[in-house]
């Protein structure tokens, strides 16, 4: 796991104590550290007191790794604040996202809504042809019967 640290004290041997500031949860997110914590290192540190630090601490909770922090913290700058990007403009994009996000699954619903009732249309439509064909079918065997009866019929009697 990496963190941020300061280093508070250097010890008598080139090790250090320092203070965790921030944890990095993914790639591309930290959280700040409510609680101080302190970690100790033995190892030889090239880093004086108040230099922030970028800290790789394993599983066992031992430093396996301690860099310094200003080419990182230099990035931030560029990427981010050079460009006017404050915590503030995030969360407006966030919440524009969000809103654009619920738009599209609204449209996305009247879209769906309107496919069924299409289908539904259509399928009342289908039904009445099938009905009208059948009428028709109906009312042709009707007519031709009708047309037989009256060829079958002697012809009217004069009066």
């Amino acid at each position: 796991m990496q963190y941020l640290a300061k280093v508070q004290k250097k010890a008598f041997l080139g090790g250090a104590e320092l203070q965790l500031l921030a944890e990095q949860t993914s790639d591309s997110t930290w959280t700040l550290l409510a609680a101080e914590r302190m970690v100790e290192t033995t190892r030889l540190l090239a880093f004086q007191e108040g230099n922030l630090v970028l800290v790789e601490i394993d599983s066992l909770n031992q430093i396996t790794s301690v860099q310094d922090a200003t080419a990182w913290v230099l990035g931030l700058v560029e990427h981010y604040l050079t460009y006017g990007v404050t915590p503030e403009a995030l969360e407006q994009e966030i919440e524009r996202a969000e809103r654009w996000r619920q738009s599209l699954t609204l449209k996305s619903q009247e879209v769906d809504r309107r496919a069924l009732e299409t289908a539904a249309r259509r399928d009342e439509i289908q039904e009445l042809e099938r009905s009208l064909k059948q009428e028709r079918e109906e009312l042709e065997t009707r007519w031709e019967a009708l047309q037989q009866i009256q060829a079958d019929a002697p012809p009217p009697a004069e009066g």
